[in-house]
């Protein structure tokens, strides 16, 4: 059986035995049934959660997912603790009518959470930082040059409070998560032996108190054998060994069986800006069930679950599925024979490149902004599609990833970061400073009419949010707490936000109806003592007015919600409409605003620089300046009357595979309407063969099915549009003919041969 670090215990779900003659075939208990009835019972009820914590949650390529056979969906990053579940199980039941089992961890398995994950089926995991303790003493290394596996304690007990196979656990600091490695031998109470060495610059100032270490932690002072003088060690933590042996037992069964098994392989949820290491579970269940059934037709699905600020309430996600891919046969063979860790690493790395498809990553937080910043400021005058957001950010950081050392991109970074700190000095937002274009008079409209508008909406909005209000004021410091608690333990989050979405749903769930309850009692009893003012005529029964309480204080909640999700937005331009009419902010937005368009340039031109190294057709969509318009707009090159260039394409760039790319018009979909951006063929919402999916079209990358978005194309380009132009009449010109040799006449009004 397979190595079992890395996910939880349980037993297995058992296949049933083949049938034999005159005799029923039987199929022994699962541990971890899946009910069909209480499955989508249980989704379409907690939808409800969903649809009212965000705004939108976009499907994107879910047409990819093959409706029957055995699918290993692998979805990251892990942002939102338990709501990541929920929202892929929805997504997935929603648009390609497929139940997934999840893996949970196991410690979260209890109260509501623990009831829900046994609605849907889900399998529990014990993990070891779950269960990673800390213990008495400091350890160091001795001799980290010619031993670093070689571990040494000062006032520990290895002993008694370690075993073999368990883990050890270095402490997070500065921003970083700290490292963990398996126990190989025991030697003493004072010291160990580990199974590889610990790696990184952090593990090995820990374990050594030297300064003398480059980024990748090797020590540049060969000379110096031990640890730094008088260093004393660092504090440490030790997990059990945990077996997992019928979990994998219980994966593989469900695969074998046509299942689907969703995993979220970093390992456990984060607010980093990046994807953590992949656990080796992920690589052991694909590689296992295809070693015991290698013709189940096992494939393996990367899910992007892409959050905009998604700890906040009413933010928006894309769930994007990329394409699906297969294990290779020489890596089973090498999995069965005994060449297990090079198998399961060819498998990490074939499931990390997936989901960098999928997935936007960048270093750190700032850099993050500066990304999407510059995606803002290279597509000026449209509003883009989620999707497309998605696309353009992870291409962005792609481009940052490749050339962050080039001169050019750290120049523009710098310039982006003095923009955004600009914008955060003045408390406005990109889209904003686009009204120092506005003169003071329609300044001054605009403003009354917002305001205008906002007190009406408020209408609507102030006795939901009263009544409401408790529950806001609870979900929020509950969350911030929790959120704290999971930074405390946690050893690879920054700011503990990925438990905040999580906490502020199950606590409105908990106190929401506890206070409806409470209003509709009040309400009774008011009608009880004087028919409410006397409003209420008196033969409406007291349990009339309890049922009736239940049904207007949610109405006049949602009301409000819906009212202040439009007024929040009313609400927020105003500010920079009050700093338009002031004399010394509206010269500060003006001069932002000069600023943007000379860095909305600047972007332009970098972008269009170095694209044509990363993407073979970035000549022929890329973005320019329209020297025929005064505005100085962007378009293609062809419609602004510059030659097409015909130097030959770089090889492919070696993160994103571009074999698969077309022309956009050749992936235009039947049945689809052009007023709306979302239906332009790079952001086709079905595929033609597939017209009943609601997803949205392939991205580019890894193995894409369908048409890969093209790098940075324009969408004020009317080439896309003259094209489809041309094929539709020429599709229309040949149906026309062929109703008129139908009806026996020729194109030409003559009466044809057959006729």
């Amino acid at each position: 059986m397979a190595d079992a670090n890395g996910i939880g215990n349980g037993k297995p779900a058992e296949m049933a035995p083949p049938a034999k003659a005159g005799k029923k075939a039987h199929k022994e208990k699962e541990l971890y049934p899946m009910s069909d009835w209480k499955y989508d019972a249980f989704l379409h009820t907690f939808s409800v959660l969903v649809d009212l914590f965000f705004r939108e949650v976009h499907p994107r390529g879910a047409w990819r997912v093959p409706r029957t056979g055995p699918i290993l969906f692998v979805a990251a990053p892990h942002a939102n603790q338990f709501v990541d579940g929920l929202v892929l199980q929805r997504t997935l039941k929603n648009e390609a009518q497929r139940r997934v089992n999840l893996l949970i961890a196991e410690k979260s398995i209890h109260g509501f959470i623990g009831w829900g994950s046994r609605q849907v089926g889900s399998v529990p995991v014990g993990r070891a930082q779950d269960k990673a303790k800390a213990v008495s003493g400091v350890i160091y290394l001795p001799d980290p040059i010619n031993d670093p596996t070689l571990i040494r304690g000062v006032g520990t007990n290895f002993e008694k409070e370690a075993e073999v196979g368990g883990l050890i656990f270095l402490p997070s600091a500065k921003g970083q998560s700290g490292s963990s490695v398996d126990i190989s031998k025991i030697i003493g109470p004072e010291e160990i032996r580990i199974k590889r060495a610990f790696k990184g610059k952090l593990s090995m100032q820990q374990l050594t108190g030297r300064d003398d270490i480059d980024e990748d932690g090797s020590f540049t002072n060969k000379d110096l054998r031990g640890p730094k003088d008088g260093y004393k060690g660092t504090k440490f933590k030790i997990a059990p060994h945990i077996d997992q042996t019928e979990v994998y037992k219980a994966v593989f069964n469900r695969l074998s069986g046509g299942g689907c098994i969703g995993i979220f392989p970093e390992g456990g949820s984060h607010d980093r800006t990046e994807l953590l290491p992949l656990k080796a579970g992920v690589a052991i269940m694909a590689l296992g069930t295809l070693a015991e059934n290698p013709d189940c037709g096992l494939q393996i699905i990367p899910v992007g679950m892409n959050y905009f600020h998604a700890h906040k309430f009413r933010s928006r996600a894309v769930v994007e599925f990329g394409a699906p891919f297969q294990i290779p046969n020489d890596l089973v063979e090498k999995y069965k024979n005994n060449q297990r860790r090079d198998a399961i690493g060819q498998t990490l790395d074939m499931v990390h490149q997936a989901l960098s498809a999928v997935t936007v990553s960048a270093p750190d937080y700032d850099t993050l902004m500066c990304i999407q910043a510059a995606r803002r400021l290279y597509n000026t005058g449209k509003k883009l599609p989620l999707p497309m957001v998605v696309e353009l950010n992870r291409r962005l950081a792609v481009g940052f990833s490749k050339y962050k050392e080039d001169p050019r991109i750290i120049d523009l970074m710098d310039n982006v970061k003095d923009y955004n700190k600009q914008l955060h000095y003045l408390n406005i937002k990109d889209h904003q400073v686009a009204y120092a274009r506005m003169t003071l008079p329609t300044v001054v409209v605009t403003l009354l009419y917002r305001v205008a508008k906002l007190l009406v909406l408020s209408v609507g909005v102030i006795p939901g949010l009263v009544l409401f209000a408790p529950v806001f004021a609870a979900s929020k410091i509950i969350s911030h707490r929790k959120a704290k608690e999971a930074l405390a333990a946690s050893s690879v989050k920054i700011q503990g936000r990925d438990v905040m979405a999580t906490w502020k749903l199950l606590v409105a769930m908990a106190f929401a109806p506890v206070l409806y309850n409470l209003y509709s009692i009040l309400l009774s009893i008011k009608v009880y003592q004087d028919h409410l003012w006397g409003y209420v005529p008196a033969w409406v029964p007291f349990w009339l007015v309890f049922i009736g309480g239940w049904v207007v204080f949610p109405a006049i909640t949602f009301a409000a919600l819906r009212f202040g999700e439009v007024g929040m937005d009313i609400f927020k331009s105003l500010r920079p409409l009050v700093l338009c009419i002031s004399p010394s902010s509206g010269f500060n937005i003006q001069n932002l605003r000069e600023r943007r368009i000379e860095l909305s340039e600047k972007v332009v031109k970098v972008i269009n620089d170095l694209g044509p190294d990363m993407y073979e057709d970035f000549e022929h969509t890329r973005l320019i300046a329209d020297p025929s318009r005064e505005d100085g707009a962007l378009s293609s090159p062809k419609e602004a009357g510059i030659p097409e260039k015909t130097e030959p394409t770089p090889p492919d760039s070696p993160y994103l595979s571009r074999k698969n790319t077309t022309k956009s018009s050749q992936a235009i979909p039947r049945n689809e309407s052009f007023s709306n951006i979302g239906a332009i063929g790079m952001f086709a919402t079905r595929p033609p063969s597939r017209s009943r999916s609601r997803s949205s079209s392939s991205g580019g990358g890894f193995g894409s099915g369908g048409f890969p978005v093209s790098a940075f194309t324009t969408l004020d380009s009317s080439e896309g549009f003259n094209e489809a132009s041309n094929k539709i009449r020429a599709a229309m010109r040949q149906r026309g003919q062929l109703r008129r040799r139908k009806s026996g006449f020729s194109s030409d009004g003559e009466a044809s041969e057959g006729a």
